[in-house]
């Protein structure tokens, strides 16, 4: 971007930002000591961990793949890092409210924290849509080979995009992965390829991803047009001239904004990748990770309560069948094909009181004998599931008091299967502000350049930031992934036609291609690694 004199002016017109200034050697130095100490704590917890359950070592096996599938799952959350978030430090950068170098670190920081705070829904979120026969035998050579496809799809798909330059979602990446890996396991196992999937979960997610991009396009331009009806300041509607920062209350301003993005795409991406590595644990180590060890006493002493009070709903649903044998293939069946059979409800209410006898027996999740530790866990899931589902069914005609008491019961099942580790949120904290403060170049440009034919002003900056970290904020708090890239980036676009810049097409038409062309792409790319490892392992 060339120096231009403004007409009337003999200040320079905006200057393109000193994008390759490297960071301070003590930096440099404070951060790999961030990362040494990260690592080494990441590892002794693991370790801690697995002997605190007095499992004796007979093999490494397991713990070769638990290493490779970490790798690639914390490689995932790196190239989210530098692919995503670029997009939250570009209009900081491009208004010149911070430098680069300083930009990326404060941004990383940021995430970091985001992640450490976040809540675990949109984790949970994501496994929903796994099929659930891969979930419950997470452990078996397809359990490994899902996982590995789609994670290595999405990274294939991520780095692809980045090298080009072009902001593609690495949540509408990760989600066509899933999809790619249930469709293939449905084909393998000769059945159609739409039931190896929960189209209700997929659509509720993929609505979130195709509206969040619109809103954002059409959030930030009517927060531009009511900002320039509200703040009759010049300043804030003018870019920057030359490499001048802008005036204090606008700096604040838009640095704040980049914080918020910042944070909410940690607390929001970031649990994409702690979803698959809490499931690649309870795959290898499963009397470590299977049940939530830590569960107070107390909480586990109100289950068996819970327990025969939803067993009493789903058993005068049962209309007097009884089972006699193995309650689990008729909840599975249920649960893969959400179609209420004759077996269902007598088979879950078996099932859930199998469970509430069991736990009553040992007393508390950390007496639970190893042996017994996975095939509980696989349980609990399959019965929560299966409530899940029964609860958003309207054929049932549950009263509204059923479906608390139910839900209430489910609640206490997930509470026990669907928790995230300390170390596992470091872990994913350090990759993602790894990849944050590593690989922003490129996707930096694209936002700051190449989407408007202007230079972006400071509010067109302050409104698309300021619209991307409340959209993702929400998703965060609803359990929905979004797209940190698309909410931005379609903001920026959003700012430039409300402004009357203009819009570079060419950027535009490369935008739109990668968002029709991800899905499909990372859906083909998945189920055929899927297919592959399938026969590998």
């Amino acid at each position: 971007m060339a120096e231009m004199a403004l007409p009337g002016s003999l200040e320079p017109a905006a200057k393109r930002p000193d994008l390759d200034r490297t960071f301070n050697p003590v930096t440099a130095i404070l951060f790999f000591g961030v990362l040494a100490a990260g690592a080494i704590y990441v590892a002794y917890s693991l370790y801690v961990d697995v002997d605190a359950t007095g499992t004796q070592v007979t093999t490494y096996l397991p713990y070769i793949l638990l290493f490779v599938a970490l790798l690639i799952a914390l490689g995932f959350e790196f190239v989210n890092g530098f692919h995503d978030t670029a997009n939250a430090v570009a209009t900081v950068i491009y208004t010149h409210s911070l430098p680069a170098n300083i930009a990326v670190v404060w941004s990383g920081f940021f995430n970091f924290l985001g992640v450490l705070l976040s809540s675990g829904a949109v984790a949970f979120g994501i496994i929903a849509l796994l099929p659930v026969e891969l979930i419950l035998q997470v452990g078996s050579g397809a359990g490994f080979a899902m996982v590995f496809a789609l994670l290595i799809a999405a990274i294939i798909w991520n780095l692809g995009t980045w090298y080009l330059g072009l902001p593609a979602s690495s949540s509408h990446t990760l989600i066509g992965s899933i999809i790619g890996v249930g469709v293939m396991n449905a084909m393998m196992n000769g059945q159609s390829g739409t039931s190896g999937v929960d189209w209700t979960k997929a659509t509720e997610i993929g609505w979130s991803l195709l509206l969040s991009p619109l809103f954002g396009f059409c959030a930030a331009a009517l927060l531009l047009l009511s900002l320039k009806v509200l703040v009759r300041n010049p300043e804030l509607y003018s870019e920057p001239k030359g490499n001048k920062p802008p005036p204090l209350w606008i700096r604040s301003l838009l640095i704040a904004t980049c914080t918020g993005v910042s944070f909410a795409h940690g607390s929001n991406d970031g649990q994409k990748g702690m979803g698959l590595i809490m499931l690649i644990l309870i795959g290898t180590v499963p009397t470590a990770y299977a049940l939530n060890r830590a569960l107070p006493a107390s909480e586990v002493a109100t289950f068996a309560q819970k327990s025969k009070s939803a067993s009493a709903v789903i058993q005068s649903k049962a209309s007097g069948h009884s089972v006699l044998g193995n309650p689990r293939p008729a909840v599975t069946q249920y649960v893969s094909q959400r179609k209420i059979s004759e077996g269902t409800y007598p088979s879950l209410a078996v099932l859930v009181t199998e469970i509430s006898q069991q736990i009553e027996t040992y007393g508390t999740l950390d007496k639970v004998p190893a042996a017994a530790v996975g095939n509980k866990r696989n349980d609990m899931y399959l019965a929560s599931e299966a409530l899940r589902f029964l609860m958003k069914d309207k054929e049932n005609e549950l009263s509204p008091a059923e479906v608390k008491t139910l839900g209430d019961y489910k609640k206490s099942l997930d509470s026990a299967t669907k928790f995230i580790p300390t170390w596992v949120k470091v872990a994913v904290a350090i990759a993602l502000g790894l990849g944050t403060m590593i690989g922003w170049k490129r996707i930096v440009v694209t936002v700051g350049e190449k989407i408007g034919k202007s230079h972006l002003t400071y509010a067109q900056g302050a409104s698309a930031e300021l619209v991307a970290a409340g959209t993702i904020a929400a998703a965060d708090i609803y359990g929905l992934p979004v797209s940190t890239t698309h909410v931005l980036s379609s903001g920026v676009a959003g700012t430039m036609a409300a402004n009357g810049s203009g819009l570079q097409m060419a950027t535009i038409r490369n935008l739109l291609m990668a968002w029709v062309l991800t899905l499909p792409v990372a859906i083909t790319l998945s189920g055929s690694l899927y297919y592959l490892f399938r026969h590998i392992f």
